[in-house]
């Protein structure tokens, strides 16, 4: 089968990767002229445990059985990676009863080793921490995601893959029992499609002919900024605080080279826009200062920023994963994938197996 992925992100090149896996020829095309320069490398590289998503959501079971084969991948394939490991902290009861929330839910979803302590034991840890409690979450872990997507990208060539840069997909017909695809001013052929676009996977479901347009979900912007820190790195692990509305709270990461960074925030957007707001800082401080009250005036820098594709707003609940194939639209070996943010990096791998999976015959 001659199969073309549109989009060269981390789930893309990871669902190409399991078709060539599976003796199929691949085609990915990218509309930028680099993988993964869209949602894939803006964001915080982390590898997440899987505790915040709800019993039995795909982002629960994808993102558990991706972080676990994920780590295989990297240890075999040699992609930089670390665990350090990450505590949720509560700075007040109100905080206590939603990081104990998580945890229930962690259980729940399989994730293990995860441990409430008192702020005591918290500070024992990472004492520049201000916590009444936290929760000790040891599985998860930090990842260079362009190194990964690069691994990916290898399996997928060592297989008689392919990725097309600067190769924007346009429009799908069906015609034959085949796949008219409209790429970079040219009509190809295959006999299926795995529409892994990210932000641009909804115009692409919209210029499907024959796909009902009332499928199509609306797509909603949400801006994650990041600032850098300057000085020496003051924690070791990385610190989350409890979940806020759209997101996981303005949380430390660290990078392979310890570098402390801060984000992302949640900023509602009409429109795709990059640009760090400096101002933004004062907001920052403000939200790190209840865990790490330490942090010194002028240190926050801005660095970069990511767009989350979601499918909800502000207010809404979060809405799980969407991987549809032609047992729900109807159309034959067409896969569309919506709304995959976080933890989709971390869920690369068991993404692409479902893909696979519904995509058929």
């Amino acid at each position: 089968m001659e199969v073309l992925v549109v989009g060269a992100g981390v789930v893309g090149l990871a669902a190409a990767r399991a078709f060539a896996l599976a003796g199929h020829e691949v085609v990915v095309a990218e509309a930028t002229e680099l993988i993964g320069s869209g949602v894939s490398s803006r964001n915080s590289e982390v590898i997440h445990a899987g505790m915040y998503y709800p019993t039995g959501s795909l982002r629960a079971r994808m993102c558990v059985e991706g972080r676990r084969r994920l780590y295989d991948f990297c240890a075999s394939h040699g992609v930089p990676h670390g665990k350090p490991g990450k505590l949720i902290v509560a700075t007040d009861e109100r905080e206590r009863a939603r990081i104990e929330t998580v945890a229930r839910q962690g259980e729940i979803n399989g994730v293990e080793n995860l441990r409430l302590l008192d702020g005591a034991e918290a500070r024992a840890m990472e004492p520049a921490l201000a916590c009444v409690a936290a929760l000790w979450s040891p599985e998860t872990g930090i990842i260079d995601s362009h190194a990964l997507m690069l691994a990916l990208q290898g399996d997928l060539e060592d297989r008689g893959g392919m990725v097309a840069l600067g190769s924007p997909v346009t429009g799908l017909a069906q015609e034959g029992g085949r796949w008219r695809v409209a790429v970079a001013g040219e009509t190809m052929e295959f006999d299926a499609v795995v529409n892994a676009a990210a932000l641009g996977a909804q115009k692409l479901a919209a210029a499907t002919e024959g796909y009902p347009p009332e499928r199509v979900p609306r797509l909603v912007l949400a801006k994650g900024n990041y600032f850098g820190c300057l000085g020496r790195p003051a924690f070791s692990r990385l610190i989350y605080p409890a979940p806020v509305d759209g997101g996981l709270g303005v949380h430390v990461t660290l990078d392979l080279a310890g570098r402390m960074r801060f984000g992302p925030d949640v900023e509602w957007i009409e429109e795709e826009d990059y640009v760090v707001d400096p101002g933004r800082a004062e907001l920052f401080y403000a939200a790190i200062r209840r865990y790490w009250p330490g942090l010194p005036d002028g240190v926050l820098v801005a660095d970069y920023s990511g767009i989350r594709p979601k499918l909800t707003g502000p207010g809404e609940p979060a809405a799980d994963f969407v991987i549809e194939g032609p047992a729900d639209h109807g159309l034959p070996r067409l896969v569309n994938l919506f709304g995959v943010e976080s933890p989709g990096l971390t869920s690369c791998l068991a993404i692409a197996d479902e893909v696979l999976r519904v995509m058929g015959d």
